[in-house]
């Protein structure tokens, strides 16, 4: 998902195996532990394990008890601040902190949605641990109430080595957001994985939990304050993940504040945005680490049709309701707009990694469908009604397309069936494990010694999502594509919860 030469676009199962098992293996897959900053010494698929977070710990920027296998001990290079942690976003060596918030705000919500699917497959426990990982590196980076670290490392530098991460030389500068420098769509993000991540430990551990939500509503009150776009004051970021407006994550962070403190201050918000114009962000056609008006109108809607906003503008509050169920229809298939569809039935939106929001959407449609079932109604749309569990048959056809069941018969998971991408565009998983080769490797003799390599990767990083096929159904799995190889955590993170809904009813 990370830009490699340019600025970003716009915005079977394995062979043989039945529905029901393999859906409780991908959810051991996308959330598999590891003790170490990649799987890395296995080479064979193991079918049968049940963990945590697979893509997630692929990405991590992870202290190791070897202080030599460690990937970056000392970020800010001055080395006088504690930022150690958290994940990084794709297949490069940068903390981008504008994704790693929305992975984590996916995450959180997975566990405050599906939790007791995760409960039952054994997976919650890693689920949260993942997601701690996460929050702890939020807390280390606001410092204070209006200072928010937001970039670890430089993207133009690192993509000009190719390097694991505990030999990177690249600079490790520390971006951030204050007062004067505002970054009011980085703050919101944060502000809301870390109020939908309040939501997920509570009741398990409420000092934690109310440590996350001081800092959620301070670095809401930051955002609100100091309005603007993140990377006016750090334009290193613009040309990764620049962000296209802050009304969303403003949106995004109040709907999961009210969620997590029913403080009618953010009831009150979400409300005047609803009569002001375009406040409710219109219909959108993705929902990802740039644009969340999608899952704050879903979220909305789900609490209207539970009646949790009635009485108290809920005339004004169905047009979120309405947004969000017009998106629904038209990944469907059934609305005014509806979303292209390549012939081998794959939602498909752009080139460069198209998986991320199809990955999302599937969780929208879950999400949804569930509460619909709940509440005894079904989803209107312009070509018919809907009832719930069509809509979890067109997210099962969707997943099992990911998993294996398309033209290509390729499946776009790492490491499940027996046909998945094996030149991922990544820098850890491409070069050997430091553990079996300590030898440095130099910035440009990456390329010359891994990169370029025509052979798979050494290690295999288990239930990462790649950027995916083409409108063709097509996929070039070699190194340097990394439009459609490269993986990221914001495209796994949305399938933790699915994955776990769907093994349930297999």
């Amino acid at each position: 998902m990370s830009r490699e030469e340019q600025e970003r676009g716009a915005g079977s199962q394995g062979k043989g195996r039945s529905c029901g098992g393999s859906w409780r293996k991908q959810v051991a897959k996308v959330l598999k532990p590891r003790n170490t900053l990649l799987k890395i010494e296995n080479g064979e698929t193991q079918e049968t394990v049940s963990g945590s977070e697979i893509s997630e710990t692929s990405h991590t920027e992870k202290p190791l008890l070897n202080m030599k296998s460690s990937s970056s001990n000392l970020d800010d290079d001055d080395a006088s601040i504690d930022l150690i942690g958290g994940y990084y976003d794709a297949g490069d060596n940068v903390k981008f902190g504008f994704p790693m918030a929305f992975t984590v705000t996916m995450l959180a919500w997975s566990v405050t949605e599906f939790r007791h699917y995760l409960n039952s497959q054994n997976e919650l426990k890693n689920a949260l641990n993942t997601i701690k990982w996460g929050t702890d590196y939020f807390i280390k980076a606001h410092k204070e109430s209006y200072v928010l670290y937001g970039e670890i490392g430089e993207g133009n530098s690192d993509h000009q080595c190719w390097q694991r991460p505990e030999d990177m030389t690249t600079p490790r500068i520390a971006y951030k957001i204050d007062e004067r420098h505002p970054g009011a769509d980085l703050a919101g993000e944060t502000a809301a994985a870390l109020a939908a991540a309040a939501i997920a430990f509570k009741g398990l551990n409420s000092h934690y939990s109310n440590q996350l939500l001081t800092h959620a509503k301070k670095l809401f009150d930051f955002a609100i304050k100091f309005p603007g776009v993140y990377q006016t004051s750090m334009p290193v970021a613009g040309k990764f993940y620049g962000s296209s407006g802050y009304e969303d994550e403003l949106l995004w962070a109040a709907v999961w504040l009210l969620k997590a403190t029913k403080n009618q201050k953010y009831r009150n918000y979400i409300n005047a945005k609803a009569t002001s114009s375009g406040g409710t962000g219109g219909t959108r056609p993705t929902l990802s680490w740039d644009d969340k008006y999608v899952g704050a109108q879903l979220v909305i809607a789900k609490m209207l049709l539970k009646k949790k906003f009635a009485g108290n503008g809920s005339i004004s509050l169905n047009e979120y309701k309405k947004n969000a169920e017009a998106f629904i229809c038209n990944c469907i298939q059934k609305g005014n707009n509806n979303i292209k569809k390549t012939n081998g039935g794959l939602l498909w939106w752009q080139p460069w990694n198209n998986l991320q929001y199809v990955t999302t959407a599937t969780f929208v449609i879950t999400s949804y469908a569930d509460t619909l079932s709940a509440t005894k109604n079904y989803l209107q749309c312009t070509s018919g009604n809907v009832k719930p569990w069509e809509l979890i048959t067109f997210v099962k056809s969707q997943v099992d397309y990911i998993l294996g069941k398309n033209p290509k018969k390729m499946s776009y998971m790492v490491g499940f069936g027996t046909n998945y991408p094996q030149k991922v565009h990544h820098r850890g998983a491409s070069i050997v494990s430091i553990k079996k080769d300590k030898t440095p490797v130099r910035c440009q003799e990456g390329f010359t010694l891994w990169f370029n390599k025509n052979a798979p990767n050494p290690n295999v990083i288990d239930g990462a999502i790649v950027g995916g096929p083409d409108i063709n159904d097509y996929y070039n799995d070699t190194r340097g594509n990394f439009q459609q190889g490269e993986a990221a955590t914001a495209n796994t993170a949305p399938l933790v919860g699915v994955l776990a809904r769907l093994a349930a009813i297999s």
